[in-house]
């Protein structure tokens, strides 16, 4: 037997944010990550492009273990590259005219898809369906996942297991209301996870037995700037909305870290069993806004080939460098700090730094904090 099957393999969980295109860096994250033999994956939990990823990813490693998820993941994005027009507009003359580049963006500005595209036809369902056999997810074990989508009438996310997962949840998850018919399950209508859990984060620490999860955030926290047409108030409208229920996680799980550690310090208020556990998980980042930021948000719905291609190497390469210097902290200690994180974006998004006012919310983080 050789020396490398002779090491413990360090086991991560999974959380992968919802960002459309810029789903590719999360492919490179991956792809990298599954390359270390020296690195086994626990749960996943995945929004929209997330859960995209996810789903290939288990997918992947029911085909053919590591390589087979590798392998699966590269052929998911290759087939999302290739997709072309979507098969709606070419059943219609006059959009068939409009370049792919403009055509959705401006057809969503003025008409909703029931009206542009009343058979629901959507290109995703083809390519899910040719490239994600879900039989294999119910017939085999491997990591449980968790697929966000969000209920359309409450607002309240909906996650969906390894053993319930259908072609229609996957789509539910990644469902963008002013861009495709809201997806039934059952009855019921979802739209899009990511207005509700982008990614579910806490579910995540309280329920797997791993205690390590690796979170890839696409989206930056804050983006500098100041929107003036239509067309970018409504993107930035987008990235705040789908960024909130992520940051709501974060500070949740912020607030648990606190009351552990002050119960360290009172024996006699003993914190619950489920906020202990979550207390005690380590939590790791990696983010792509480096990459992503200074991208349009319309870039998010064209998975052209050289923004995959490109994403997807950028992907690869901070998964690298956060191998190199966080492997051995897998298993024994936090790397992404997120009180400490969400404090400095508060703080500076409001700018109480240079003498401004905290609104009620940071005034009781402060408190928790104390």
């Amino acid at each position: 037997m050789g020396r490398k099957n002779l090491v413990a393999k360090a086991k991560l969980n999974l959380a992968l944010q919802g960002g459309g295109a810029h789903g590719a860096f999360t492919w490179g994250v991956l792809d990298r990550i599954l390359e270390d033999e020296t690195i086994e994956i626990g749960w996943i939990s995945g929004t929209s492009a997330g859960a995209l990823n996810a789903v290939a990813l288990a997918v992947g490693l029911a085909e053919g273990g590591a390589d087979g998820s590798r392998r699966r993941l590269a052929s998911l994005w290759g087939a999302i590259g290739q997709a072309g027009d979507p098969e709606f507009l070419k059943l219609n003359p006059w959009l068939a005219g409009l370049s792919r580049s403009v055509t959705l963006q401006k057809m969503a500005q003025l008409f909703s898809p029931y009206e542009i595209n009343p058979l629901g036809i959507d290109p995703l369902r083809k390519v899910l369906e040719a490239q994600l056999d879900l039989t294999l997810l119910r017939t085999t074990s491997g990591p449980e996942l968790l697929i966000a989508a969000t209920h359309m009438g409450s607002g309240v996310a909906r996650l969906f297991k390894r053993q319930e997962l259908t072609i229609e949840a996957v789509l539910a998850s990644a469902c963008l209301p002013m861009m495709q018919h809201a997806v039934e399950i059952d009855g019921v209508a979802y739209w899009d996870g990511g207005f509700s859990a982008n990614p579910d984060v806490l579910t995540l620490a309280r329920e797997s037995s791993v205690q390590d999860t690796l979170i890839v955030q696409l989206a930056p926290l804050t983006r500098d700037v100041r929107p003036t047409s239509a067309r970018d108030i409504t993107g930035h409208m987008y990235h705040l909305m789908f960024n909130q229920p992520y940051v709501r996680e974060l500070e949740a799980i912020a607030a648990v870290q606190r009351r552990v550690q002050k119960a360290r310090w009172r024996p006699w208020r003993q914190a619950p069993d489920a906020d202990q556990k979550v207390g005690a998980h380590r939590f790791h980042l990696i983010e792509a806004g480096r990459f992503t930021g200074g991208l349009s948000i319309e870039s998010r719905g064209k998975p052209e080939i050289e923004l995959l291609s490109y994403l997807f190497s950028a992907g690869r390469q901070e998964a690298g460098k956060w191998l190199d210097r966080n492997r051995s902290a897998i298993g024994v200690r936090d790397t992404a700090e997120i009180a400490a994180r969400l404090d400095a974006h508060r703080l500076s998004a409001l700018g109480v730094a240079n003498g401004g006012t905290a609104g009620a919310h940071d005034a009781v983080s402060a408190t928790e904090a104390a």
